[in-house]
């Protein structure tokens, strides 16, 4: 069966940091473009960072270039999401996706549209509160 799983969420004070982890089973992450996706109450679901099988080439939402890091460990068979200087605007359930596919040309064509990316995983909450 083929599955994503992520951890890492919770509750952090604006100006933390976070690392979010996206496993997979059933089959190698490295074999696939990876993307972190977020959803607000009342808002639309967002690509927040994907990265390319092959070069590890990335893309990153503006808003929180500079913050966050997408990375991959493949002898976990994990991609990761490094939040850092949390605002209370990154506030959202964060779910990672597989473009198992390869759908996608490029890690932002992934990032912008993932209505078409395959698997997804059942999301982490990320609150930034004080």
């Amino acid at each position: 069966q083929l599955q994503l799983v992520e951890s890492g969420g919770g509750l952090v004070q604006p100006g933390g940091s976070l690392r979010l982890s996206c496993t997979a089973s059933g089959f190698t992450l490295d074999y696939f473009g990876i993307g972190w996706f977020r959803q607000a109450p009342g808002k639309e679901r967002e690509g927040v960072s994907c990265i390319s099988n092959g070069d590890d080439s990335t893309y990153y939402l503006d808003s929180v270039k500079g913050r966050f890091t997408i990375s991959r460990d493949s002898a976990k068979n994990t991609v990761y999401l490094q939040m850092s200087s949390l605002k209370p605007e990154d506030a959202a359930v964060y779910y990672c996706a597989a473009d198992l596919g390869r759908r996608f040309a490029t890690v932002q064509a992934m990032c912008v549209m993932h209505d078409e990316v395959e698997l997804w995983g059942q999301g982490t909450q990320v609150t930034v509160s004080s």
